[in-house]
């Protein structure tokens, strides 16, 4: 299978992480929440962390690569206050300024 297009998504947080299992077929993240997000990579996508923080989704058919990365992305989009949760690589977040104090 050769892999034709990449969504590079990266985990911006303290004790955020990321790790694939099952060759790339099984992906888990700690995101804060009580338990572990866990997403079963649809068949024509494949998953890989080179760090704990940075996740690369690769396969033959865009739309399902982006899809997929969309998912993963959804269920921790990106903060403006602090900019922090999972972003693309390539995206700037636009912070926002916080409550001013007197």
């Amino acid at each position: 299978m050769e892999a034709k297009f990449f969504r590079f998504l990266k985990i911006v947080g303290v004790g955020f992480r990321a790790r694939t299992e099952a060759e790339g077929r099984q992906l888990f993240l700690k995101l804060g929440y009580s338990h572990e997000v866990e997403f079963a990579v649809p068949p024509a996508v494949r998953v890989f962390c080179f760090k704990p923080n940075i996740i690369c989704c690769t396969g033959i058919d865009k739309q399902r690569v982006h899809q997929f990365a969309g998912a993963v992305r959804s269920c921790k989009p990106p903060e403006v206050y602090k900019g922090k949760d999972i972003l693309y690589i390539d995206e700037v977040v636009k912070k926002k300024q916080g409550k001013k104090s007197k």
